[in-house]
């Protein structure tokens, strides 16, 4: 537009840039993702696997009309820890299981899976659920770290059965 005309040239638009914090399971499943900003809601489709870093693209929705870009990063999350696509998981086992074997249902994104622990497994064996992480190509896998934990005893019998093992593994000369 020229100045000719009586219009003044509008200015240029400012893209603004924010954070966009998700939850995992939104990461894993992809969909919509309802966010407020400055008083505002905004849906917002999260594409499955967008990883941190990348940006979600808002046209025409920052102040001033610029483009809106959200930050993606991850929120942390109380089962799962994640190292580029794979998802990482702690699980704990009673000492019983880890030496016996056993089958367990064990937490991921997409839901519950049975899990076969081989028998004599260690503390810090990892065991790997083959396309249960991050959605990307490749996907990613979720690593499953054993961690063994011995149960209080809650009664004298219960005690009794921790002295026999004792006894039993060269303990409590």
């Amino acid at each position: 537009r020229s100045a000719r005309s009586g219009n003044k040239p509008k200015p240029p638009r400012g893209d603004q840039r924010l954070p966009l914090v998700l939850p995992l399971e939104r990461v894993h499943a992809g969909g919509v993702q309802r966010v407020e900003i400055d008083g505002r809601a905004f849906e917002v489709k999260v594409p499955a696997g967008i990883r941190p870093g990348q940006a979600i693209r808002l046209p025409g929705k920052a102040a001033g009309g610029g483009d809106l870009l959200l930050d993606v990063d991850y929120a942390p999350h109380p089962q799962f820890e994640v190292d580029g696509r794979n998802v990482l998981h702690v699980l704990p086992l009673a000492p019983w299981d880890a030496v016996l074997g056993t089958t367990v249902a064990v937490p991921t994104l997409g839901g519950p899976v049975e899990l076969k622990i081989p028998k004599d497994s260690d503390a810090g064996r990892k065991l790997r659920l083959k396309g249960r992480g991050l959605p990307g190509e490749p996907p990613g896998d979720q690593i499953v770290e054993i961690e063994i934990t011995a149960p209080r005893p809650e009664n004298e019998a219960q005690r009794a059965l921790y002295r026999q093992m004792a006894l039993a593994f060269g303990g409590l000369t």
